[in-house]
C-alpha cells in the first residue's frame, strides 16, 4: 500500500507540473539541459539546404560555388550532451511567427546568420513568394504569404559613429535614434558585436573615441567593447518591453588562424581543415571577449537570451570559407562561415528556444 501511495503521489505531482507548464514538458527539458554543451556528430540527412536550393547565398559564404571540393563539413549536426534538439521545421516556424518580425543587428557575422535563416526558411517553403529589399543599412527578406519579415541591420558597434569637425567619432555612450526606433518595433531582436573592435588602420571606421566628456585618440579595445555593451544594455532596460520584444545576443563567433589552439601547431590557419575538433572542449579556451560579454549581460535587468555559440563554433575549424570566400585564392577567411554550415546550427538553437 505504501508503494502504491507513493506512486500515486508522484503521478499527481507530475500531472500538476504538466498543467502548470501549459501541458508541455519540452520547455522544462530545454531549461534543464544546456543546449550549448555537446559535440558534433555526422548526420547524413544534413545539410538542411544546398547552394542549389538557396540561389541567393552571397558570394563570400557560397563555398561550394567558389570551388570548395569537400562537402564533409556540411554533414555535421550539433548534439547536446544531455538532450536532443528538435529538427528545424521551416513551415512550422513561419506559421508560429505569422505576422511577426525578426531583426539581426550587427556586423558580417550577423549577415552570415541572417542569410542562413533565410536559406533555411526558403528551402522549407520553396514555392512561397518572397521579396528582398534594402533601404540604407537595413535589408528585409519578407515571406509575403506568412507576413514574416527576417531583417538585417548593419551596425558593427551597436553604439553611434558621428562625423564631426574633428573627424569620425565613435561615441561609446550613445545609440543612434533611428536604430533605436527600429529595434523597438521588432518582435525578435538578435544583436551581435565584437569583430570590429580590434580593427586598425584603413579598415577602422572612426578617428576618435568619445566617452562622457572625454575625447580620445584610442583606448584599450576590450574596455571600449565593455563600455559599448553597457550602453546597449542600458538601452535594453530603458526601451524594451519583455512582453512584446524578445531580445537575444548572438554571442562571440570565433576565428581559426592558429592551429596550436586546437592541437595542430603546424596548421597556420583553417585552410585544409575538413573535420571538427573531437569532443566537447576546445583546447585553446574561449576568447576573452566572452567573459566581458557575459559579465555585462549579467547586469541587465530585462531578460536577454544568449545564443552561446562560441564553444560549439570553436570546435568547427573546418567550417570557414578559407580560400573559397570573398577574395578567393588570394585571400584567407577563417572568420566567416560557409553556407550551408555552422550558422544553420545557431539558427537551429534559436528555433528550439522560441518554438
Amino acid at each position: 500500500m505504501a508503494l502504491r501511495s507513493r506512486i500515486l503521489e508522484q503521478g499527481i505531482l507530475l500531472l500538476l507540473l504538466f498543467l502548470v507548464s501549459g501541458g508541455s514538458t519540452a520547455a522544462s527539458t530545454a531549461e534543464e539541459c544546456n543546449l550549448f554543451v555537446g559535440s558534433w556528430v555526422v548526420d547524413e540527412t544534413y545539410p538542411l539546404y544546398t547552394a542549389a536550393s538557396c540561389p541567393f547565398v552571397q558570394h563570400e559564404f557560397s563555398c561550394v560555388k567558389n570551388g570548395r571540393p569537400d562537402l564533409g563539413y556540411t554533414k555535421y549536426r550539433w548534439q547536446p550532451l544531455n538532450c536532443d534538439l528538435s529538427r528545424f521545421d521551416g513551415k512550422l516556424f513561419l506559421e508560429k511567427l505569422r505576422g511577426k518580425s525578426i531583426l539581426f543587428v550587427g556586423d558580417s557575422l550577423s549577415r552570415n546568420q541572417w542569410q542562413s535563416l533565410t536559406c533555411m526558411l526558403h528551402s522549407a517553403v520553396p514555392n512561397a513568394h518572397y521579396t528582398l529589399t534594402r533601404v540604407g543599412d537595413v535589408s528585409t527578406f519578407t515571406f509575403t504569404e506568412y507576413e514574416v519579415k527576417v531583417m538585417l541591420e548593419k551596425n558593427v558597434y551597436l553604439v553611434d559613429i558621428v562625423r564631426e569637425e574633428i573627424g569620425r567619432v565613435l561615441k561609446l555612450d550613445i545609440i543612434n535614434e533611428g536604430s533605436s526606433k527600429l529595434w523597438q518595433s521588432v518582435d525578435f531582436l538578435i544583436f551581435n558585436t565584437w569583430h570590429w573592435w580590434n580593427r586598425r588602420g584603413s579598415s577602422q571606421p572612426w578617428d576618435y573615441i568619445e566617452i562622457g566628456k572625454e575625447m580620445l585618440r584610442d583606448m584599450d579595445r576590450m574596455v571600449a567593447f565593455e563600455k559599448a555593451l553597457t550602453t546597449w544594455g542600458r538601452w535594453v532596460d530603458l526601451n524594451i518591453d519583455p512582453q512584446t520584444n524578445n531580445v537575444f545576443f548572438q554571442g562571440i563567433s570565433p576565428s581559426h588562424y592558429n592551429g596550436s589552439l586546437w592541437g595542430e601547431p603546424r596548421a597556420k590557419s583553417c585552410v585544409g581543415q575538413n573535420e571538427p575538433v573531437a569532443g566537447s572542449v576546445y583546447p585553446g579556451g574561449s576568447p576573452p571577449a566572452v567573459a566581458v560579454l557575459k559579465a555585462v549581460l549579467s547586469k541587465i535587468i530585462n531578460p536577454i537570451h544568449l545564443l552561446d555559440v562560441t564553444e560549439l563554433s570553436l570546435l568547427r575549424k573546418d567550417g570557414h570559407p578559407s580560400k573559397y570566400g570573398l577574395v578567393g585564392r588570394t585571400g584567407l577567411d577563417c572568420s566567416h562561415w560557409c553556407l550551408a554550415g555552422v550558422p544553420d546550427t545557431w539558427n537551429l538553437l534559436f528555433y528550439n528556444l522560441i518554438i
